[in-house]
């Protein structure tokens, strides 16, 4: 016996030969079933059965079962089989998003950034500061850096340190770029007035105090619409609405305190116009609250996922939570808002021990998930129906993040197709590290379809009215350079023309006219009044051309090294491209007047 015929290489051949010989005559007429391989009589398969594709018959003897039989069998025309074929992909405009890491230059560094292991972001990031919580000797303290002041940080740079225990929490008001709230061990949270120029010395007088947990406090929350709402959770198993629209300091007692939790809160989340809140605990359960009533609506009591953020997403009457399965690998779960019992789908992710953290873009309707202690960045597209969740891809780094912030939709670089941008606070190298997540796109100009407005900074609803009952939607805006708000608030009343000759007689103001008094308003002069309204308007346009995402470029410091002379050079070369594309618009308007007046002359002239 040679070699072939030990390893049974001459049967394997001689089998070939056979099958496809059975194959021609099937495919001429000559064979009624096609042809099949006999898997148990080959000298090289063991007789035992081995892959799926093997079965017992009823008879006990071996058969192959060809995946593909089912379909080759029953829908066989003209000796090709009817096959359907599904991608694995499907089409979306961010299939492509890609995460850029700002250089080293645009990088924040040196940075003492906390060495806390709460599982908070440390970072809250607006479109002029960015504020990080550090490490202070004494007590809790957080910077507050301008955003265009990247590089080395001064290891002398002043601090916002007022508080007697370290800081757990800060968040901007959504509603003022220049005030931001702040919580700490000591058990208060405090509301800080940032300058408008630079910190020259440690800021610890605060704006107000509040003071009504009885523990430390772990997280605080702005209300999305209503103005001057605050939302504290502390240690005592209480959340606490707060109205900060009051003339006191220190605030001693809370509008609404919510007592239906039994444990630790872990996070919270409000639904598009604040009329709900979610929250997890540390039960591992998910709650759906009616803040105002602080009555508990929805309740999961699902024992496959320990969940230890959760997120509202947006519109879709759609929670999503992260924590971690029965086998403690990282999971994310889709909930449905209405039914808590069970998730609408759950994904496994790895093994690691960090938290994930929830981001959800409601504009683009994606979803970033980022661990804590790893560099990765997953993002998912979410829809209404099933698929939920579409796996979009990763953005993968080498640098671990302990924190990370987010910028506001009205802070992103329109220019570059930015959709999203997150601030990675790196313990390791003292680093803060924009990443932007970026569409990629060759045009230059605004694009529509990946900016629909968005969330501007102006609340829908005052405090008094939210607590009455009162439901509005965000106020709108466009993220187009020179637009304005999509919806306005409703403009004072006019004041009466005072007489120039003889002086009208004093009149008892009313409601809005003592308000307008409080809120500073001067009545106009003769001037102004008799001045065309068309004026004041152009004026104000004037005025806004100017600014560039919210920057004034007339209003800029000098550069003073080559990294902030690039990036003014980039900014001007925005404005020029910004300023093209308006006096396009405004030929185009031109042009349809014309239109509008050719039309109307012949319109009369046939009258």
């Amino acid at each position: 016996m040679n070699f072939r015929q030990w390893f049974g290489f001459g049967d394997c051949k001689r089998q070939g030969t056979q099958r496809n010989k059975r194959t021609q005559a099937y495919k001429e007429g000559d064979l009624t079933s096609p042809p099949t391989c006999s898997l148990g009589k080959d000298p090289m398969v063991p007789p035992g059965p081995q892959s799926p594709a093997q079965r017992l018959s009823p008879a006990g003897d071996l058969e192959s079962v060809d995946p593909m039989r089912k379909i080759a069998g029953s829908q066989l025309t003209d000796g090709h089989a009817k096959m359907s074929w599904h991608p694995q992909y499907r089409s979306s405009k961010f299939r492509h998003v890609f995460g850029k890491p700002a250089s080293k230059e645009n990088c924040y560094d040196s940075v003492p950034i906390t060495r806390s292991v709460h599982d908070n972001h440390f970072c809250a990031v607006n479109p002029h500061f960015i504020a990080v919580v550090t490490e202070c000797a004494g007590g809790g303290a957080f910077l507050v850096i301008p955003l265009h002041q990247t590089g080395k940080l001064d290891p002398h740079y002043p601090k916002v340190c007022g508080h007697r225990g370290n800081v757990l929490d800060i968040k901007w008001n959504p509603f003022n770029d220049f005030e931001i709230a702040s919580c700490s061990e000591d058990g208060t949270v405090k509301i800080w007035s940032i300058p408008k120029q630079l910190l020259a010395k440690n800021l610890t007088a605060c704006r107000k105090e509040l003071v009504g947990h009885a523990r430390r406090v772990g997280l605080v929350e702005w209300h999305p619409t209503a103005a001057n709402i605050l939302f504290s959770c502390g240690y005592d198993y209480k959340v606490m609405i707060w109205n900060l629209d009051t003339k006191e300091s220190v605030i001693v007692s809370p509008v609404k305190t919510i007592t239906c939790h039994q444990d630790v809160i872990l996070s919270m989340s409000f639904n598009t116009n604040g009329s709900l809140l979610a929250t997890t605990c540390k039960d591992r359960k998910i709650r759906i609250l009616d803040p105002r009533a602080g009555t508990v609506l929805q309740e999961a009591s699902y024992k496959g996922h320990r969940a230890s953020k959760v997120l509202f997403l947006g519109n879709l009457k759609k929670l999503l939570s992260t924590g971690t399965s029965r086998w403690n690998n990282r999971q994310i779960a889709l909930w449905d808002q209405g039914d808590l019992s069970e998730p609408l789908t759950e994904e496994d992710l790895d093994g690691s021990s960090g938290v994930l953290f929830p981001f959800y873009d409601a504009d683009t309707n994606v979803l970033y998930v980022v661990g804590k202690g790893d560099g990765n960045i997953r993002y998912y597209e979410v829809s209404a129906d099933k698929p939920y969740l579409s796996y979009l891809t990763e953005y993968r780094s080498y640098n671990p993040q302990k924190g990370i912030g987010v910028m506001p939709k009205r802070g992103l670089d329109v220019s570059s197709c930015e959709i999203f941008r997150f601030y990675k606070l790196i313990t390791t190298k003292s680093l803060i590290e924009p990443v932007s997540m970026i569409v990629p796109r060759r045009s230059e100009s605004y694009q529509e379809d990946i900016y629909p407005p968005t969330a501007g900074a102006q609340p829908s609803l005052t405090a008094k009215e939210w607590l009455s009952g009162m439901n509005k939607e965000p106020v709108l805006v466009s993220l187009r350079p020179g637009s304005e708000l999509l919806s306005h608030r409703p403009l004072p009343p006019e004041r009466p023309v005072f007489n120039s000759v003889a002086p009208a007689p004093p009149q008892p103001l009313n409601q809005t006219e003592k308000q307008a008094a409080e809120d500073g308003w001067r009545p106009p002069s003769l001037l102004e009044e008799k001045a065309p309204r068309w004026a004041a308007e152009r004026r104000l346009e004037e005025k806004k051309s100017r600014l560039t995402n919210g920057f004034d470029i007339f209003e800029c410091p000098p550069p003073k090294t080559e990294n902030e002379l690039l990036q003014m050079f980039y900014r001007q070369q925005e404005e020029i491209r910004r300023l093209r594309e308006l006096v396009t618009q405004r030929e185009v308007q031109a042009k349809q007047l014309e239109l509008e007046i050719k039309n109307l002359r012949m319109r009369s002239e046939v009258l």
